[in-house]
């Protein structure tokens, strides 16, 4: 399976155009988060991220906390957090730094993040479709937009299947359990080469 939405090319540079945690403060996101069990940590300014598969300002992600600093993106945060949530149980247990996964995986973490960011006040998913195309990711048509509004229909039914959106697309507030996926008979997908 070809990865329709890929946010496997690291940045080029540091975009000032996406939007940042500071201007959003950190509340909203820690409501949103803990939904799903995570616990969002704020780092001193210039701190290296402990967990951040990126480096720089870029979110990491450790056992059940996601790490940021207030010049961390707000899609990057909210990106860690679907790959924490689409995740199955054994990765989730000892996740520090790479979420891993399969491109079925990766499509569901970037359709859950735009979902995501609706339900954080003031950011919503025309931002995040914004912030996503200035960062980098990649999309076979073209644009974030594109992708979620023509071509992911896959990654809907792959959230719904195991659980994480309900029939009418919203969130469930659960995250990917084996017995769910198991019960739902989803086929295994390629691996995303390390």
């Amino acid at each position: 399976m070809e990865p329709l939405c890929s946010s496997l090319d690291p940045p080029s540079e540091r975009h000032p155009e996406v939007a940042r945690l500071a201007p959003f403060g950190d509340r909203p996101l820690r409501e949103l988060l803990a939904q799903w069990g995570l616990r969002l940590e704020i780092l001193p300014d210039g701190d290296p991220i402990t967990g951040s598969y990126w480096g720089d300002e870029e979110a990491g992600l450790v056992g059940d906390r996601l790490l940021a600093r207030n010049d961390t993106p707000v899609h990057s945060i909210l990106h860690e957090a679907c790959h924490y949530i689409c995740m199955d149980t054994g990765r989730r247990a000892a996740l520090h730094t790479d979420a891993g996964g399969d491109y079925a995986e990766e499509n569901a973490v970037c359709y859950l993040q735009v979902l995501l960011a609706d339900r954080l006040p003031g950011y919503g998913r025309n931002r995040v479709f914004h912030d996503m195309d200035a960062w980098g990711y990649s999309f076979r048509l073209g644009s974030a937009r594109a992708w979620f509004e023509e071509d992911a229909s896959d990654a809907h039914a792959w959230l719904e299947q195991h659980g994480l959106i309900d029939s009418e697309g919203s969130p469930t507030r659960r995250c990917r359990s084996a017995a769910y996926a198991v019960a739902a008979r989803i086929p295994a997908a390629q691996e995303i080469p390390a």
